[in-house]
């Protein structure tokens, strides 16, 4: 059994962005770790700002809004 190799960063970002809720402008979530383990923070939210989008972290994970509408938090 050939294990395959891990994503780069660049390849991370692209796979998590081309998913289809991502594509249509809808909102993705992943774990905070693993945007820390594959990409890092810095970079992550370097190419949400690139990008327009927005994020929540709560209780370990990112919610990302897929387009570039104002959030409004509701209580």
């Amino acid at each position: 059994m050939t294990i395959p190799a891990p994503l780069s960063p660049d390849a991370w970002v692209t796979h998590l962005f081309t998913a289809k809720a991502a594509r249509e402008g809808g909102v993705i979530r992943r774990k905070l770790r693993d945007i820390e383990r594959y990409v890092g923070r810095d970079a992550f939210e370097n190419e949400l700002r690139r990008r327009g989008y927005h994020a929540v972290e709560n209780a370990g994970q990112l919610v990302i809004f897929c387009n570039q509408e104002p959030i409004r938090l509701i209580l």
